[in-house]
């Protein structure tokens, strides 16, 4: 299964000042994940100051890749990006692992393979980096997670401009 966060975008208006742009819906099962921001459009065109920074955030669920796309803007932007692999370990932990590879706009970036511990319970993959995307460039964050002898039970990425 692959959960992306691309499609339709509809302007929400939340009062005279802020525009909120819904960017993704996704469902699974009883799981709703939206994404959204401020849209960068509105305030621009209505000549205001910046109001909040731009948060991007994709809850993909048990899938095994999830790809969060980040649009073009007028200014450069920074982002701290942030993705979580959530795993359930199984009592008898024998040869269990599970492993995360991040690609930024196309290109791997990261990948780690861990022994799976904490039998019982869950254990996570977590990875942070900082990204500078230039004016009139969007970022592409992808998301690509393996198990093995252990269920995943979640797959998050974060954006949030700095």
């Amino acid at each position: 299964m692959t959960a992306s966060a691309v499609g339709d975008r509809q302007m929400l208006p939340m009062h005279t000042k802020r525009t909120l742009e819904i960017i993704a819906v996704h469902v699974e099962g009883p799981r709703l994940s939206l994404s959204w921001r401020h849209s960068p459009r509105a305030w621009q065109a209505a000549g205001m100051t910046r109001i909040a920074p731009e948060r991007w955030r994709l809850d993909a669920g048990e899938s095994d890749v999830a790809v969060l796309e980040v649009p073009p803007a007028l200014v450069g932007r920074r982002f701290e990006v942030d993705v979580r692999l959530v795993v359930r370990c199984p009592a008898p932990a024998h040869g269990a692992w599970h492993a995360l590879t991040i690609e930024l706009d196309g290109r791997r970036h990261w990948s780690r393979r861990i022994a799976t511990s904490n039998p019982g319970e869950t254990d996570s993959l977590d990875y942070h980096c900082r990204v500078e995307v230039p004016e009139g460039s969007g970022l592409r964050i992808r998301a690509m997670a393996a198990t093995h002898g252990a269920p995943r039970q979640q797959l998050l990425i974060e954006a949030e401009e700095s």
